[in-house]
């Protein structure tokens, strides 16, 4: 994609957005009910974004895990936008996605989409990244940044981490006058940034792995932050599955999160080799990205991490937080957090939805957690992910 042209990227947009409405996501959901009725029985149909976040799920199709379960899996689909993805899941063209944890928020209540949060993806696994000249949040006053999209929990972190710094969050075209204080925030694919950091259209950008380890691997910017230094073990993608399959196949649906589950004590335990299979070069070429490239952020080295606690990309070195990491359970006060804080961002479009929503209501009906539960018991419960033995716990930040 030419770096200057935004269309595809404004397209991809306005597609999304027309579809998360209650109208038009009713053609997609109608072709859901048809491809269901005629396919009861299908078999796993993943659909992912080439990131890092998408870890379990490839993991878990790699290593046979699904099969393991005794039930089927085709070969995961790549995804190339946040629209592609949706609209395959609503369709029914696919059944179990990773999705970013605000946008499972605004499918669920702002386009009535029948599907559910069943496990969280990964914690963590995500940076801000800026230009080399850059040491400081506040030098980001009067210039832009680049988020994945509105609805992501990047967006609402880095807001929060501009106004504990003075700086006011805006959305302008580009190239418009911005105060000193101002940032300008801009949608922008993730394998876009790195160029336009490269070229100065941008002066930073937040956004999952492995693109922030990309920026340094080829020296044109450097972690700022990382997101779980700001929200110690926050989600950020989560699995999302429809009702219909929740409802009617629970025993199916059992076995696509247990694999999932055991795809991330896996992973935990075998992080080197976890990057060697999802890189370009891996057996089934999951994503473009290098092994070199995706070990920095599965498997780094423990200078580097010394050197962003001197540089201040980590600040709370007690949290003890890896670059990404792997545990399933949903926590309910994630979610609330999550819908108050939606509540305050700045977001495009139309989010009139998110003010009649409660937090706690929303915690119990977005999210089923009655079969991660039971996939967290099978494996050793949740101190195998170096957890507490509680399915509550209590929201950490510090920006």
């Amino acid at each position: 994609m030419c770096l200057d042209d935004f269309t595809h990227t404004r397209r991809d947009i306005l597609k999304l957005s027309a579809m998360l409405t209650a109208a038009g996501a009713l053609p997609m959901l109608a072709s859901l009910q048809a491809r269901a009725a005629a396919e009861p029985d299908a078999p796993v149909r993943i659909g992912y974004l080439p990131i890092t976040d998408a870890t379990p799920l490839l993991v878990a199709h790699n290593n046979g895990l699904f099969e393991a379960e005794g039930i089927k899996a085709e070969r995961p689909v790549l995804l190339r936008s946040w629209a592609q993805v949706i609209e395959a899941f609503i369709s029914g063209q696919v059944n179990v996605i990773h999705l970013l944890s605000p946008m499972t928020v605004w499918a669920r209540y702002g386009s009535k989409v029948p599907a559910k949060v069943v496990a969280w993806n990964h914690v963590g696994g995500s940076g801000l990244t800026v230009a080399p000249q850059i040491t400081d949040v506040k030098q980001l006053g009067g210039q832009s940044v680049a988020i994945p999209f509105w609805y992501s929990i990047h967006n609402v972190v880095v807001q929060q981490l501009f106004r504990e710094n003075g700086l006011q969050p805006v959305t302008r075209p580009v190239n418009s006058p911005l105060a000193a204080n101002e940032v300008n925030l801009v949608v922008m694919p993730p394998s876009d940034m790195p160029p336009a950091l490269a070229t100065q259209r941008i002066a930073g950008y937040i956004v999952a792995e492995p693109f922030n380890a990309l920026a340094e691997d080829l020296k044109v910017g450097r972690v700022q932050r990382f997101t779980g230094d700001m929200w110690r073990n926050h989600a950020c993608c989560v699995v999302f599955m429809h009702e219909h399959d929740l409802n009617n196949r629970p025993e199916w649906s059992q076995k696509v999160v247990n694999a999932i589950v055991k795809a991330q004590v896996w992973t935990r335990d075998n992080r080197e080799q976890a990057a060697k299979l999802l890189a370009k070069d891996g057996e089934n070429r999951y994503t473009p990205h290098s092994s070199q490239v995706l070990q920095r952020v599965l498997s780094p080295a423990a200078t580097e991490r010394t050197g962003y606690e001197h540089d201040g990309a980590i600040r709370h070195a007690n949290w003890d937080e890896q670059r990404i990491d792997f545990q399933p359970y949903p926590f309910p006060s994630y979610t609330e957090e999550l819908v108050t804080r939606l509540k305050h961002t700045l977001i495009q479009g139309d989010n009139g939805f998110l003010a009649d929503l409660d937090p706690k209501q929303v915690a119990k009906d977005l999210v089923d957690d009655r079969f991660v539960k039971n996939s967290i018991a099978s494996v050793g419960g949740l101190k195998t992910f170096g957890l507490p033995d509680s399915f509550e716990r209590t929201e950490e930040f510090g920006f």
